[in-house]
């Protein structure tokens, strides 16, 4: 089965996505039972997630 997990598993409380992977809790629980599309859905979505996790945690912030 494909999967996106590099053994990296903690949960971002900012953007409450696996900092190794980018999926969220719910995505993670319920891997092993999507489908094939399912997956494939979700694995393309995680590099722009990844992105805009790095670039949120890369902005200065304002206070």
């Amino acid at each position: 089965m494909l999967t996106p997990c590099i053994k990296v598993c903690v949960i971002d409380p900012a953007s409450r996505l696996c900092k190794g992977c980018g999926r969220t809790l719910d995505e993670i629980a319920r891997w092993g039972g999507m489908s094939e599309a399912e997956r494939a859905r979700v694995m393309a979505e995680l590099p722009e997630r990844m992105a805009e996790r790095t670039q949120a945690c890369a902005a200065p912030s304002i206070t």
